[in-house]
């Protein structure tokens, strides 16, 4: 393990117990044969990072599911479905990867390097999640999460939280009604308030020619979403 390693263990916030697992997280199946022929007593133990990037998806999946039934206990399998989709899409993990600077750990070939393989955000994305499978091998499910709570999942709430946790308000209440048979929720400004550089808006959701809920927000689309937030929690009390 380099001092340039152990810089990124601190960032992690770990010290692994098998430093291999690390290294292999972070080598790109570029730079195997240059590694294998530099050192070819050891060839056979230089591996790349795609079956620990696979092992490091799954991983995300849980933790991610896991934290996100935590934090929302109210809401329904669509809205979790949704939301854990955009908290572990490919931009979410290029933006981890970057904030734990990755890119200046990857072992990749000369080609690669060449073109830019260190800023690819494809290549970032994959190497975050292999580094998420290395954590857990090395030292478990607990480790995993909290890495991934520091690096992924609290940037998430506090950078996109709106967009991500709100933004599918509207379609789980349209799933909700269409699985029960139901037109489409009916969405009408009720309410328009303020300077136009600070407006407030509040918007009424009327489902079957009943007025459901209502709510505000700073743009038209906000005070939707929570409009639909509203009714989708109502209605599904009403359905237990």
């Amino acid at each position: 393990m380099t001092n340039h390693d152990e810089r990124l263990e601190e960032r992690l916030g770990r010290n692994f117990s098998n430093p291999e697992l690390l290294q292999r997280a972070l080598t790109h199946s570029s730079a195997v044969p240059e590694l294998r022929a530099a050192d070819s007593v050891n060839a056979s133990l230089t591996e790349n990072n795609e079956q620990l990037e696979f092992l490091g998806d799954a991983v995300l999946d849980l933790l991610a599911s896991e934290y996100l039934v935590e934090k929302f206990p109210k809401w329904s399998e669509g809205q979790l479905s949704k939301s854990r989709a955009r908290l572990v899409n490919a931009q979410a993990l290029e933006l981890a990867a970057r904030r734990l600077h990755l890119g200046e750990h990857l072992r990749l070939g000369r080609g690669e390097e060449k073109t830019g393989g260190r800023s690819k955000p494809a290549l970032l994305a994959d190497a975050f999640e292999a580094v998420v499978a290395a954590i857990y091998l090395d030292a478990g499910l607990a480790a995993a999460k909290e890495m991934l709570r520091k690096t992924l999942f609290e940037f998430a709430l506090e950078e996109r939280g709106t967009e991500l946790f709100e933004a599918d308000r509207k379609s789980a209440l349209q799933e909700f009604l269409q699985g029960r048979g139901k037109a489409a929720a009916e969405y009408r400004l009720a309410a328009e308030r303020g300077p136009d550089h600070h407006k407030t808006f509040e918007v009424e959701v009327w489902v079957d020619g009943s007025r459901m809920a209502s709510g505000q927000g700073n743009t038209k689309k906000e005070a939707e979403q929570r409009a639909a937030g509203a009714a989708l929690e109502r209605l599904e009390q009403a359905a237990v």
